[in-house]
Parts: structure tokens; C-alpha cells; sequence
């Protein structure tokens, strides 16, 4: 017998921690009947009543929550021009990126091209200066 008041105070402080957790976590707007605060101080000073008043009396169900409205016409594309887009998916940006590093690789690329002809004109002017004969 002990046993199962055992269990059913393990069930009920359960019960309590999930009603409270719930409650704590739910939105402004899915919070019927009293405050937040009221709720959490019923479900602490009366565990098994409280909880159960949340759970029945105390937070909107999904049945009751109005579903959103879809937009008019083709909803496929409503949807996608309402929500950002991330940047990976946005062919704009993926273009911006493409021609920044365009932009870069020719940048880099000149200045390679300048500093072998800096180079090559250095080795010239050496070699030059190795060929002529000392005064």
C-alpha cells in the first residue's frame, strides 16, 4: 500500500513540474481565465488540483487557437515573398558574392602580373650589369 502512495506523490509532483513548466513557457496569448502568476501560485499551493485546472481550464489547445489566414491567390508564391529568404537561396546575393570574387581573383591577378614584371625588369637590369665589362 505504502508503494502506491509512493507512486501517486511521484505522480503528482510530475504532474505539477509539467503544469508548471507549461505554464511558465506558454505565450501571453494562450493564457485563459486568470494571470500567469495566479496559475503558477494554484498549481504550487494545490499540486494535483492546480495542474489539472491548467491543463483543462487555464491554456488555449490547439483546437481553439485561430489558425492563420493564408493570402489570396497563389500561395506558394505569397509565402515565399512574406518570409525572408536565406541567404544561400537569394540569387541576388549569390550573384553579389560571385562578382566580389571576380573582383578579387583579377585584383590578385594584377598584382602578380606587376610583380613578375617588377622582377623580370630587376633580373634585366642585373644581368645587364653582369655583361658589361668593368671600367
Amino acid at each position: 500500500m505504502a508503494r502506491l502512495y509512493v507512486l501517486l506523490f511521484l505522480a503528482q509532483i510530475v504532474l505539477a513540474v509539467c503544469a508548471l513548466i507549461s505554464c511558465l513557457s506558454a505565450e501571453e496569448g494562450e493564457i485563459r481565465a486568470l494571470p500567469r502568476i495566479a496559475w503558477v501560485l494554484i498549481i504550487l499551493f494545490f499540486p494535483l488540483l492546480g495542474s489539472i485546472a491548467w491543463f483543462v481550464a487555464g491554456r488555449e489547445t490547439a483546437g481553439t487557437r485561430p489558425r492563420p489566414a493564408w493570402p489570396m491567390g497563389n500561395g506558394d508564391a505569397a509565402r515565399k515573398r512574406s518570409r525572408p529568404v536565406a541567404p544561400d537561396d537569394d540569387p541576388e546575393f549569390l550573384r553579389s558574392i560571385e562578382e566580389r570574387s571576380r573582383q578579387q581573383d583579377s585584383e590578385l591577378f594584377r598584382r602578380w602580373e606587376e610583380d613578375l614584371r617588377r622582377r623580370e625588369e630587376d633580373l634585366r637590369r642585373r644581368e645587364d650589369e653582369e655583361d658589361r665589362p668593368p671600367a
